[in-house]
Parts: structure tokens; sequence; C-alpha cells
């Protein structure tokens, strides 16, 4: 029997796979918003893993304001000073949703691990508001993360490189571009040698929130989950590192807008199981 997978919070987390619509119906972003369940809330914004936060934070102001945010703090933390400064932690503590830029997601971990300012977003996602990351600022989410590795014949013991992330959900590994990059082998080398991760690989203009136990699928793009908990067999333990791995009985799952998981016992959920609650919760978000 699998062991239940669940975040380490009742707060809302949402993982966008990147290059989701910031000029036009901006779909993902609406239902972000609509998450924190406030008639005008407040958004910080965290650009630490861009190279260029200036126009990375005038982009989400601009599409958060248009879209009913009550204000749009710049959370501006460059070094491991800035994640102590007072100002900073104050935005956060303020912040409704807390929402997390793309770019290099070994400097996001760098500069926040083990700091006041993640210690403070742990709180802040504990205390009901919302997290949301699109491409590096999703995939640092989880207790480990992918950092590395090249998508091509990445199928190869020790080709993905993996450290720790934010630790706001444990128990899956998230990769972002995921189709667009063909990221599949990433996630099958991640699952023969950790068949407890559940794999979340996110197109682009496509997202998740992990509510409960419960992983929803949302935004026009696939989500690709991929289930390692039940391999019959692998040759990861025998090989050197750069040898080609095998791994047997790797289950797949493609979901859409609408489509739910259950990460306790690993499986789609079914329309009736959704139910009135489903359909409500979609007519909301949407």
């Amino acid at each position: 029997m699998n062991m239940p997978i669940k975040p380490v919070s009742n707060g809302k987390l949402v993982a966008i796979g990147g290059a989701e619509d910031k000029a036009s119906e901006t779909g993902i972003l609406r239902r972000v918003l609509k998450f924190a369940q406030a008639p005008q809330p407040r958004v910080g914004v965290i650009t630490t893993a861009s190279s260029i936060p200036d126009e990375v934070f005038e982009q989400y102001r601009e599409v958060f304001e248009k879209l009913g945010a009550g204000k749009v703090m710049d959370i501006r933390i460059r070094e491991r000073a800035d994640a102590a400064d007072t100002a900073m932690l104050e935005m956060i503590s303020q912040s409704d949703v807390i929402f997390i830029s793309g770019g290099d997601q070994m400097r996001l971990t760098s500069i926040f691990g083990g700091s006041e300012a993640l210690a403070a977003i742990r709180k802040r996602y504990e205390d009901g508001a919302v997290v949301a990351g699109t491409s590096a600022g999703a995939a640092c989410q989880s207790t480990t993360m992918v950092y590395g590795g090249q998508a091509v014949d990445a199928l190869r013991k020790g080709a993905v490189r993996m450290t720790a992330g934010f630790g706001l959900i444990d128990g899956v590994i998230i990769d972002t571009h995921f189709l667009e990059r063909g990221r599949f082998s990433r996630l099958m080398e991640v699952g023969a040698t950790n068949p407890e991760y559940l794999g979340v690989g996110l197109g682009e203009d496509a997202a998740v929130l992990f509510e409960n136990d419960t992983i929803h699928a949302f935004g026009p793009g696939h989500v690709i989950l991929v289930d390692s908990s039940e391999i019959t067999g692998s040759n990861v333990f025998e090989l050197a590192d750069g040898e080609a791995v095998s791994v047997h009985n790797v289950k797949m799952h493609a979901l859409v807008d609408g489509n739910a998981y259950s990460m306790s016992d690993r499986r789609v959920l079914s329309a009736d199981e959704l139910g009135t609650k489903g359909l409500e919760q979609r007519n909301a978000y949407t």
C-alpha cells in the first residue's frame, strides 16, 4: 500500500509549468488570485530567480493589478542578507498571495535556504495564504527538487541532479516546461532511483493546485504524472554513473483542466468522485 503523500499545510500551493499567459486571457493567474478568496488580495512577487527582476516584476505587477489585486509588492530579495531584512519579512507577512517567478532555482534555494524569509513563507502558507510559482518558482516548492540534467538521454544513472527545495510539499518532484523540452526521461530517472516520489511534469501554460491530498490540474496545457511506486524492476543499483538505466512498469497519466488525482492512493479521480464539490470548485476558479 502506498503511504499518503500530503502537503505540509492546509494552505493552497500552485505550481505553474512556465510561459503562462500574461498578455490576454491570463486564465491561470486569474485563478491564482481567486484561490486567495479575498476581494482584493495583496500579492507579494518574488523575483529572486530572475536575472532581470525589474522587467519581470513590472510584468506581474501590471497583470495582477489588471486582475483585481489590491496591492502588488516587490519582495526584492537578491542576496542572503535581504532574506533577513525587516521590510522584506513584513511584505511576506502581509501577502495573501506569494508569487515566485521563474529563472534559476539554485539561486532561489541558495539565497532562501535556512533563512527567515523562507520561514516566513512557510508560516504564511500554514496560515492559509496562497503560494504560487512558475518555472523555477514551481520546481523549488517540493522538499527535493530537480535543478539540472539534460533532457536528451537523461535516463542514465546520475544524469539528473537534485537538491533540497523549499519543503512546501513532500513526496513529489516537480519538473517544468515538461513537454516542450522533452523532459520525460528526467522524471523516469528520478523514479528509478527514488520510486517513492511522484513525478509531476508541468507543460507550459499548465498548472496544478495542491490541496490536502489532491492534485487539481488547470490551465490549457497538460500535466503529466509519473508514478514509479509499483516498478517491478530496475538495474540502477548495479550501474556506474552515466550508464543506461532500465526501469519497468512505470505508470503515467496525462491530466487536463478539471482533472484531479489522489496523492494518498495514487489514482486519477473520476467525475463522480469529484462530484458537486469538484464542480463548485471549478466554477469558482474560472
